[in-house]
C-alpha cells in the first residue's frame, strides 16, 4: 500500500510541475509590472532547520481586494520538484507589499504552512513554518524575453 501511495503522490507532483511550467512560461513572455507583484519570480528557499536549500520560482496572481495567488515551484535533494498553491493576503503600503498566508500541503509534504514576508516591486523575501520545518524565501525578477537584461552601451570603434 505505501509504494501505491508514494507512486500516486509522484504522479501528483509531476502534474502540478507541468502545470506550473506553463503559467511560468506565460508569466516570463509578458512586461514584467513595476507597479505591483503579480507575474514571475525566481530565487531559492532555505531550511532554517537543517540546512537543506533549492531553487524556488513562483507567479503571483490578483485574486480579489486584497488577495493573490501564488504559485510555486520548489526543487530539494537537487532532483525531487514539488509545486503548489498558497493563497497569500496581501497589504500594500508605500510600495511596499506585507504578506501572509497559510496552506496545507498535505501530510508527506509537511502539513500546514504558515508565511510571512514582505515583496517591491522587485524583491520578495517570506518566511515559512510548520510543525517540521522552518526557513525562507528569497526571490526577485528573472530576466524574460518581454524584459531583456542591461547590457553596457557598445564600445564606438576608434577612428
Amino acid at each position: 500500500m505505501n509504494r501505491i501511495a508514494f507512486i500516486a503522490a509522484a504522479l501528483l507532483l509531476v502534474t502540478g510541475c507541468s502545470s506550473f511550467n506553463s503559467e511560468y512560461k506565460t508569466a516570463l513572455n509578458k512586461p514584467i509590472p513595476t507597479d505591483n507583484i503579480s507575474g514571475p519570480w525566481e530565487g531559492r528557499w532555505l531550511s532554517d532547520k537543517n540546512g537543506h536549500t533549492g531553487k524556488l520560482r513562483a507567479v503571483l496572481r490578483p485574486k480579489s481586494g486584497d488577495e493573490y495567488d501564488a504559485h510555486f515551484h520548489a526543487t530539494f535533494w537537487k532532483i525531487m520538484r514539488s509545486s503548489y498553491r498558497v493563497p497569500l493576503k496581501v497589504d500594500r503600503t508605500a510600495g511596499r507589499f506585507t504578506l501572509s498566508g497559510e496552506s496545507d500541503l498535505g501530510l508527506l509534504s509537511g502539513g500546514v504552512y504558515n508565511y510571512e514576508g514582505e515583496a517591491t516591486p522587485e524583491t520578495f523575501f517570506s518566511t515559512y513554518k510548520s510543525k517540521y520545518d522552518h526557513g525562507t524565501f528569497e526571490m526577485k525578477r528573472p530576466t524574460t524575453p518581454a524584459q531583456p537584461a542591461e547590457t553596457p552601451p557598445a564600445e564606438t570603434p576608434a577612428r
